[in-house]
């Protein structure tokens, strides 16, 4: 959105008026129309083709450059095409005992941490990243950084556990990681292969926490919503919840078949991640317009076409 950084020297603005009418007492007091009549055949002389007899065109043009160099001062900003602010990318992983089923190759969990690497690996220079990893409970592999890769390091760092599936848990670490950084877009991208069964927070409520800090999460489902037997324990893949958490905060669901589409699905996700134009100062571009504005009023008064009193 359009602003300035530094709106207070935008008041001077109003001292232009100010001016314009002390200059016009000041040319009927000195009674110019009286001396240039008096200098007319003088004037007429010295006066070249195409030169003008006009000092208020110089008092404009001083005006104009001090008009600048306020606007200037004020630092604008507008959003610019082609430039976004950066995003807040926080991954949250599935770290379960289902995650080790090994329908993906080599395991669900390898597979989810390959898919994720190329997703970091897309990321803009300007976007942060954080990994947050949940089983029984949720805690941070990789706080949230544009070092990308200590992300992707902590990231392969990443192992299974035998634990439940506190999927809330999670999600609101996650959300809570995303809006560590103040005025930046968020996002959490979830991905699990089973329905939440431990925690604090229900998936419902993380889901509701989100909304409230206005965080989309983008869910990925991994596995097959039919029973698998991969470890020990059956791992079925939940979608409802998972749809349910992306309708509810703004975000999307995929479903991913094998680890080809994850990874497809994972590289996808940059380009739908929301971004916003980021705001640019253009100030140096009032600076350089004043500049432009005194050069030509020192040629119009010095200069071959100069101006005459």
């Amino acid at each position: 959105m359009a602003g300035f950084a530094e709106p207070l020297w935008l008041v001077g603005l109003a001292g232009i008026p100010v001016l314009c009418l002390l200059y016009r007492r000041a040319v009927r007091e000195r009674s110019y129309a009286a001396l240039t009549f008096s200098r007319v055949a003088v004037a007429a002389q010295a006066q070249g083709p195409g030169r003008m007899r006009r000092p208020q065109t110089l008092f404009a043009l001083a005006l104009l450059a001090l008009a600048l160099i306020l606007v200037g001062l004020a630092d604008p900003h507008v959003p610019l095409e082609g430039a976004d602010e950066g995003v807040s990318v926080v991954l949250v992983l599935d770290t379960s005992g289902s995650m080790q089923a090994t329908d993906y190759h080599p395991t669900r969990l390898e597979a989810a941490k390959a898919a994720a690497e190329v997703l970091l690996s897309r990321l803009n220079p300007e976007d942060y990243a954080g990994v947050v990893v949940f089983e029984s409970g949720a805690t941070s592999a990789a706080y949230l950084s544009p070092d990308r890769d200590r992300v992707i390091e902590r990231l392969h760092g990443v192992r299974g556990r035998d634990g439940q599936t506190a999927l809330g848990d999670g999600l609101a670490l996650g959300v809570d990681m995303a809006d560590s950084i103040p005025n930046r877009h968020r996002v959490v991208i979830l991905l699990s292969d089973g329905a939440g069964n431990a925690g604090t927070f229900s998936p419902a409520e993380a889901a509701g926490y989100a909304r409230e800090r206005n965080v989309p999460v983008y869910t990925v489902g991994i596995g097959s919503a039919n029973p698998l037997a991969g470890t020990s324990e059956y791992a079925a893949l939940d979608e409802e919840t998972l749809r349910a958490i992306a309708r509810t905060t703004g975000g999307k669901y995929y479903a991913a078949v094998d680890e080809g589409t994850l990874a497809a699905i994972y590289a996808g996700l940059t380009g739908d991640i929301p971004r916003e134009p980021k705001d640019t100062s253009i100030g140096s571009v009032f600076f350089a317009g004043a500049l432009g504005v005194l050069l030509l009023e020192m040629y119009l008064r010095y200069g071959r076409g100069r101006i005459l009193p």
